[in-house]
């Protein structure tokens, strides 16, 4: 089916048929002015412009369907070569085939790339299995073993602390294996949320209480002010994930008897929690270096931790088509806010 041109084409065609049609014209004009008006010059003069319109309409028609043809074979050819289909013009030595073999050559190097992407990620998503199932068990008797031996009657102060740490490590080595199995299934595109339209308050209020008890432990105050009629499109299970990993960080960096106030509500285009915390602050030059993985400020060094957790919440969060942004002065606090789109 044949298409017409573009409107810029037409108005390119109109404009040189004007100014042809001017030109013609002007000199057929001239030369019956010249000529004082002679009757048989005026009759040359009409067949003139006559021929002259004639052929030049025979033109802009001609080259008009011969574009329309380029355009129309290009198309058929790009279809055809996503498709897979033969080729159109075969072999021949015109700069149309020279095209659709260039064209079929960059889509069998597409599909390649695309064949050694869906390779690798394979052999990602069973190297992640494989250390998942591997480190799990193992893990799991250390802790066993460390709590049995705790058990124990008659142990010295000395061992029991030594067991203690055994159990301690191991946990966090297992916190630490899951963190890193996680990010590496996102970035993988392993892991697939299931966004749906529904209230934020159960997903914050998963959030928080994964991280309530520690709050308790340092005496921060949680306090959350949303709407039970605010929605957003988002996966629950993942996005508390991402909120209890943003909530964590505001824990552990905030002093004893700080507090944290989460906020909720929508906008025309999304829906913005805000978590606020009374910790130490971020320095603004690394408000946008904290989403990095495993990144980790200089005025932390004596916490825990390793760079995963705002790295995943942003991973998490983007997935969905929101974004994070934070806002921070030293001293004074951080608000996290964390936008999720409303459809």
């Amino acid at each position: 089916m044949s298409r017409k041109p573009e409107p810029s084409l037409k108005r390119v065609y109109i404009l040189y048929a004007v100014l042809c049609s001017i030109v013609i014209l002007g000199y057929a004009g001239a030369i019956w002015y010249v000529t004082a008006f002679d009757g048989r010059v005026a009759w040359f003069t009409f067949v003139f412009i006559t021929v002259m319109l004639a052929l030049g309409g025979s033109l802009v028609w001609t080259l008009k369907v011969k574009l329309q043809g380029v355009i129309q074979a290009v198309d058929d050819i790009v279809d055809a070569a996503i498709n897979g289909q033969e080729r159109i013009t075969g072999y021949a030595e015109t700069n149309v085939s020279s095209l659709e073999n260039k064209m079929y050559r960059y889509v069998e190097i597409t599909k390649s790339h695309q064949e050694s992407i869906e390779g690798e990620k394979s052999k990602i998503k069973a190297l992640i299995s494989d250390i998942s199932h591997q480190t799990k068990t193992p893990l799991s008797n250390i802790i066993l073993y460390s709590q049995l031996l705790g058990e124990v009657s008659g142990l010295n102060q000395e061992t029991m602390q030594y067991i203690s740490q055994i159990k301690l490590q191991s946990e966090k080595l297992e916190w630490l294996i899951q963190s890193l199995v996680k990010m590496s299934r996102l970035e993988a595109g392993m892991i697939t949320l299931q966004p749906d339209i529904i209230s934020v308050v159960p997903t914050i209020t998963k959030s928080v209480s994964q991280i309530y008890s520690e709050a308790e432990r340092k005496g921060i105050e949680i306090r959350i002010s949303c709407d039970a009629a605010v929605e957003a499109r988002h996966d629950a299970k993942w996005t508390s994930e991402a909120l209890f990993n943003i909530l964590e960080n505001a824990v552990k960096y905030s002093e004893i008897e700080g507090s944290i106030e989460i906020k909720a509500a929508s906008s025309e285009m999304f829906t913005r929690i805000d978590i606020a915390d009374t910790g130490m602050g971020i320095e603004e030059s690394e408000w946008n270096k904290i989403f990095r993985r495993f990144y980790r400020s200089k005025r932390v060094s004596e916490y825990e931790g390793v760079g995963i957790g705002l790295f995943l919440a942003r991973e998490i969060v983007m997935m969905q088509g929101g974004h994070i942004k934070v806002s921070s002065k030293i001293g004074e606090g951080s608000v996290f806010s964390v936008f999720l789109p409303l459809r």
